[in-house]
């Protein structure tokens, strides 16, 4: 059982969830309005059937002047963030945006949020999913609000049996990107869609393994590390519900020890927090966060998608869209993708010039907003000489605005790959032949002894200690400064490693994958001045499926350019303040011969 919340917990989860809710993605605020009256909005609920229990749904209906039944448009349903609600900076601010674009507008406050009831289910789609097909019956007319307000004038697809079927497009970031998909898998009445800066699979946003992934995707049936200070924090801010609406009705309590959560949730949370992946129970655990995921039920969504993920996101990385991406075309979805500069991580409040600008909602004048306006416009306005863009563009941060987005016709850009060696000298070489032979070490402490990401920092507007890895706790390999014409990196990274580690060969068929040796790899940028910057501070944790074979790690994706006299970093590291590490001392030795070591391959950008 959780313990009751305490004051300076309380305190905590009130000043993240004020912060989240600031940053919260997705405030699409229009442009100041032509008429004085551009629209009218109506407060409703809406008792829901979600799972096993009755829903109460707070909402806003926002009706654009001129709409009626004879003057129909097209709806955009929209819900908050994790921590927020509809009257938050994003999820209001995105139905006035449409509403005054003359779409409806249906801003709800997303389960356990807000004054919506039932407790936090992590947008499940046989709960989520389902409370929001019915706000969809809503919008098509074919039921009330609980004051007996009816809809008649959103736009009806046309042909037989079309007559309950609306033309609803969703749009909304992180959890209210979720949804999206979660809702789309239940209700093909869905007409498009719009997640931002969401998740693919939540086995592996919260307990990443980057070791021997399969292809195209982020799921792995061995637990990583525990990314738990973004965890904990947003189980703070899901527990604090309740005490910051406390007029709540008893729906909103949870199950297994948490006020706000379904049992399942808060059983994988205290899963998490007990470092032990026993054979007996992780299978289960990693079953759930999938279920409700849409690695899970992504074959049922048929509405096209439009991806924005963010570069500055440790969060959700890009691999988590590119997964979500080759699941959806490959089995004939129409999805494009866009690696816009902010996420979790940065950016959302102060975004680069030139990009979305949340607290602005510059629709018409940023790339990413021009893009999710065309979006619309083809398959809600049905304006079928739309262009929707390419299949793919990503933000570079060294280009000059206006120019900043490349793009590819299909995704990954088709570049070469720049493929390096590791080198017993600590040198990353371009051939075989130029690889030392040589042995080094590293080891673990008993506290982490690196540093990437204070998680919530960026989030919440606080000063981040730059990365750092204690002597002796890390290895690196350097290249060359890079020479002639500067080297973009676009996509993921691989490396395939061997080490040498007898402390965990003895242990690592306990039945624990706790047991099982952790890494974290990752790059770094160093300029001629010496100075380090690791890439938007991202880390790969990789749990060591076997210790006495190679193996590969995947690297969080990313989009990068390194400079002429610049030079590349690949490191590994034995801990990471961000998670949990190893289970015990576990000395790692790697050693290189110009016929046995390991690799590092870098997607290059199309020409």
């Amino acid at each position: 059982m959780y313990p009751a919340v305490s004051r300076p917990v309380l305190r905590t989860s009130l000043a993240l969830l004020a912060a989240v809710s600031l940053a919260s993605p997705l405030a699409l605020a229009a442009p100041a309005a032509a008429v004085a009256d551009p629209y009218d909005v109506t407060a409703l609920k809406l008792t829901v059937r979600a799972g096993d229990r009755d829903c109460t749904v707070d909402a806003d209906l926002y009706r654009p002047a001129g709409v009626d039944a004879a003057h129909p448009a097209p709806a955009v349903l929209t819900t908050n963030g994790f921590g927020g609600s509809k009257a938050d900076g994003s999820t209001a601010a995105t139905a006035k945006a449409f509403a005054e674009r003359g779409y409806v507008g249906l801003a709800y406050s997303g389960l356990g949020f807000g004054k919506s009831g039932c407790p936090v289910s992590l947008d499940d789609p046989r709960i989520d999913g389902q409370a929001a097909s019915q706000l969809i019956d809503f919008l098509a007319g074919t039921r009330t609000a609980d004051d007996g307000t009816r809809v008649d004038y959103v736009t009806k697809d046309s042909g037989a049996g079309k007559s309950a079927d609306p033309r609803v497009g969703m749009i909304g970031g992180s959890y209210g990107g979720a949804i999206q998909l979660a809702t789309a898998s239940v209700d093909h009445r869905v007409d498009a869609l719009v997640p931002l800066i969401t998740w693919n699979d939540l086995a592996y946003a919260l307990d990443p393994n980057n070791a021997d992934q399969p292809a195209g995707s982020v799921s792995n049936d061995v637990p990583g590390a525990y990314k738990h200070q973004w965890t904990n924090g947003f189980f703070l801010i899901g527990e604090a519900q309740g005490l910051l609406n406390p007029s709540l009705d008893p729906s909103r309590l949870g199950g297994a020890g948490c006020l706000h959560f379904v049992a399942k949730a808060c059983e994988t949370k205290r899963w998490l927090d007990s470092g032990r992946y026993t054979d007996d129970s992780k299978q289960s655990i990693l079953d759930y966060a999938r279920s409700v995921s849409p690695v899970s039920y992504l074959k049922s969504v048929k509405a096209p998608t439009l991806l924005v993920q963010g570069q500055a996101d440790s969060l959700f990385n890009l691999n988590e869209a590119a997964a979500t991406y080759r699941t959806l075309t490959a089995q004939g979805t129409e999805a494009k993708m866009i690696w816009q500069s902010w996420g979790h991580s940065g950016g959302m409040t102060d975004p680069a010039s030139g990009e979305l600008n949340l607290a602005e909602g510059n629709l018409d004048t940023s790339y990413v907003g021009q893009r999710i306006l065309a979006w619309f416009d083809r398959y809600l306005q049905h304006k079928k000489g739309t262009d929707t863009g390419p299949a793919f563009a990503y933000y570079r941060d060294w280009m000059p605005v206006g120019q900043t987005y490349g793009t590819s016709a299909a995704f990954p850009a088709s570049g070469d790959a720049w493929k390096l060696y590791l080198s017993g000298d600590g040198k990353l070489v371009d051939n075989r032949s130029k690889v030392a032979r040589g042995s080094r070490e590293y080891r673990n402490g008993l506290l982490p002894t690196s540093h990437s990401e204070s998680s919530l920092a960026g989030l919440i507007g606080l000063k981040d200690p730059e990365p750092y890895d204690l002597k002796g706790s890390y290895l690196g390999w350097t290249s060359e400064p890079v020479e002639g014409a500067p080297v973009d990196v676009v996509g993921a990274p691989k490396a395939t490693l061997k080490v040498v580690s007898p402390r965990t060969e003895r242990v690592q068929n306990s039945g624990d994958a706790a047991d099982k040796l952790v890494l974290f790899a990752k790059l770094y940028d160093i300029a001629p001045d010496g100075s380090k910057t690791l890439v938007h501070r991202l880390v790969a944790p990789a749990r060591v499926p076997d210790a006495t074979r190679p193996f590969t790690v995947e690297l969080p994706a990313i989009v990068h350019r390194y400079q002429p006299g610049h030079r590349l970093q690949f490191v590994i590291a034995a801990s990471d303040t961000a998670y949990y590490g190893n289970r015990g001392i576990k000395p790692v030795t790697v050693t290189s011969a110009p016929n046995d070591t390991g690799t590092l391959e870098l997607p290059l950008a199309g020409q």
